[in-house]
């Protein structure tokens, strides 16, 4: 799609700035409040521009998660094309750059969308049960991240403590406690019932979680992360997302061993990990897999688990491609 217009916005909780660009031509910078009314008025004063034509300009931000929203949902209403892309892609193009505000940040997003118009990614926004599971999910994460700061201190002092102080510690934290593990329970229903009304839910989670070792939490996120498979269809490029594909580092003589990327959605990754500990101890293929390599061959045990992590991501992958669930007397032909 040929592209005339390139709008770059660096957004931040309170404020948008929006650089337009009318090819290389920097045509003006506006800084406008992150309200949909300022940016409701900003969308008529690019319409007063002469010659300018909503359906050949695309809007070019970095992902910056909710901050994002408002102008998001307007953009959508009114059928424009948007990039949302990662900081560290944008940064990285740019090679060495010295100094920065958050105008020269939109106009560097500006030129970013430039420069790279032919091979520009474009938003497409998630469906409203996705963004709900996502919703969910992170109010999940930090109801358990909020149960084990108070579990922790009550286990580990116990010991070391006078008897009447650890047995008062835990009855004054019993309460809260309680009430976490209720609000976890519903959360939970929640997840499930928005799982079961949605017949593509249905189906994606029935089809991952007929792979051993992979539960519901796992399969919960890989549907967020993968957004249902749309944006990230090939496993290949979801072990690249998840941290668990290996890359080879060598120059010159210098030969170093292939190993993973700390770019990578660490959330998934320990859930594939503990996925992947789980199918050691009750799949009965990957068990011997991983005694044959750890006993016989003495390879080490953490690339022979990343490699567990793989093969479930291809198991999945697989499962979903081919609309079948996991069969294990096919067990050698999907892994």
């Amino acid at each position: 799609m040929e592209f005339t217009y390139f709008i770059g916005t660096d957004v931040s909780k309170n404020e948008l700035d929006l650089a337009v660009m009318r090819g290389k031509t920097l045509l003006f910078h506006k800084e406008i409040a992150n309200k949909p009314a300022a940016i409701v008025a900003f969308m008529k004063d690019l319409g007063k521009l002469a010659d300018f034509d909503l359906a050949r300009a695309v809007f070019c931000m970095e992902h910056t998660g909710i901050y994002s929203n408002h102008l998001l949902a307007i953009l959508h209403s009114r059928k424009a094309l948007v990039c949302l892309e990662a900081a560290t892609q944008i940064k990285n193009s740019l090679g060495n750059i010295r100094g920065k505000n958050d105008k020269i940040d939109a106009m560097r997003i500006a030129e970013y969308a430039y420069k790279n118009r032919e091979c520009l990614r474009l938003w497409q926004p998630k469906r409203e049960v996705i963004l709900q599971l996502a919703h969910l999910s992170a109010t999940r994460s930090r109801l358990i991240e909020a149960q084990k700061a108070l579990k922790t201190p009550l286990r580990e002092t116990g010991d070391f403590i006078p008897k009447n102080m650890a047995k008062q510690n835990s009855q004054l934290c019993s309460k809260t406690l309680h009430a976490i593990e209720t609000d976890l329970a519903k959360v939970e229903k929640a997840i499930s019932e928005i799982i079961a009304a949605d017949q593509e839910l249905r189906r994606l989670f029935s089809l991952i979680t007929s792979v051993d070792g992979i539960g519901k939490v796992t399969a919960v996120q890989i549907i967020i992360s993968t957004n249902e498979f749309k944006d990230i269809k090939v496993p290949k490029k979801f072990a690249c997302y998840s941290g668990v594909a290996p890359f080879t580092k060598e120059s010159g003589l210098f030969k170093g061993k292939a190993r993973v990327s700390h770019m990578a959605n660490k959330k998934v990754k320990t859930l594939l990990h503990l996925s992947a500990l789980s199918a050691i101890r009750y799949n009965l293929d990957l068990k011997e897999y991983y005694q044959r390599k750890v006993i016989q061959e003495k390879k080490n045990k953490m690339s022979t688990i990343n490699a567990v992590r793989n093969k479930l991501i291809l198991r999945i992958f697989a499962c979903v491609n081919q609309n079948r669930p996991y069969e294990k007397k096919y067990s050698k032909l999907v892994a």
